[in-house]
């Protein structure tokens, strides 16, 4: 799949989800990001693009690589920034969620970024607020701009995702980012498996796109990209596995598994990654990882998405 043609105008006030984009929604914010990315390497890694505007960055929930990207890429952008945690907020006092945010509303912010432990809060808000909302993380629903740092990076390297096998291996009943990231890769033509204990996979992974793997051999046996998953323990209420040195054993990514792989596999993670445990050392260090290219593709995604729920697309980037 080619460029988006100039007339393409983005129309989405929300980023709520991979799921409300279409192919030519991801494309042309892959471009964008891709415009700004050489931003970042400047000796003065600043635009003028958004000066004026306020982002509220409203996390729920722990992040060290999401907030600070976010964060990192409106300053680069020239935009106002603050950070409000939960354990900071009168949430600690039992106000609600709508009037957390209609109160942050009045202050006329432009944007708010939340990551919230419940599946769907993004889409609350953005029913009961005129800021545009972005959603970087709701419970084990979607992180879209995951998705999409991720669609950036398998591009960069292997120039296309029409037609590449994507194995992911882990969590998934768990994980924002795999619905995200089955969402995103299939909808530009890749082929996703998926592969890990029964605990950890939902009952429809069909209906997103994603083929079950009844091994995880079977799931990265020529494929191009092998992506492993933390372990969410933090969205269950009992452990759905014997123990981490058995989840390892069966499950981890290691180099004898990835014999099984096309020679030129990339290795990614989300982050963070439990070493030992879902990825060995030697693997997530070694050849064809782009974990760290993940993240500095972040923050250029997270600028383009700043950009386009701005309306912004017709002035300079800087």
């Amino acid at each position: 799949m080619g460029n988006v043609k100039e007339t393409y105008r983005f129309q989405h006030k929300h980023i709520l989800g991979i799921e409300q984009f279409s192919a030519a929604d991801i494309i042309y914010i892959l471009d964008t990001a891709t415009s700004f990315k050489e931003i970042s390497t400047r000796p003065i890694k600043k635009v003028p693009t958004l000066r004026g505007k306020t982002i509220v960055n409203f996390f729920f929930e722990p992040s060290t690589r999401t907030r600070l990207s976010f964060e990192i890429a409106a300053k680069r952008m020239s935009a106002d920034t603050f950070n409000i945690a939960a354990s900071t907020s009168s949430a600690q006092k039992g106000e609600t969620l709508i009037d957390t945010a209609c109160n942050l509303e009045a202050m006329n912010p432009d944007i708010i970024i939340i990551r919230h432990s419940s599946s769907g809060a993004p889409n609350l808000l953005a029913r009961h607020v005129n800021a545009a909302i972005i959603n970087a993380g709701d419970g084990a629903h979607e992180h879209p701009s995951q998705g999409l740092l991720d669609l950036m990076t398998v591009r960069e390297h292997k120039g296309k995702i029409e037609g590449l096998k994507i194995a992911i291996v882990g969590d998934i009943a768990h994980s924002r980012v795999a619905h995200s990231d089955i969402l995103g890769f299939t909808k530009l033509g890749a082929e996703v498996r998926v592969a890990g204990p029964a605990t950890f996979m939902p009952s429809q992974i069909d209906s997103l796109g994603a083929r079950l793997c009844s091994s995880v051999e079977e799931a990265v046996q020529d494929a191009d990209v092998v992506m492993a998953l933390r372990i969410q323990k933090e969205r269950q209420d009992d452990p759905l596995i014997p123990s981490l040195r058995e989840y390892s054993q069966f499950y981890g990514i290691n180099r004898s598994l990835l014999r099984h792989a096309s020679p030129d596999v990339l290795i990614m993670h989300p982050g963070p990654i439990n070493r030992g445990v879902e990825m060995s050392p030697d693997v997530a260090d070694g050849a064809g990882s782009v974990i760290l290219e993940q993240v500095t593709n972040g923050v250029a995604v997270r600028m383009a998405l700043l950009y386009l729920v701005m309306g912004t697309e017709g002035s300079k980037v800087g």
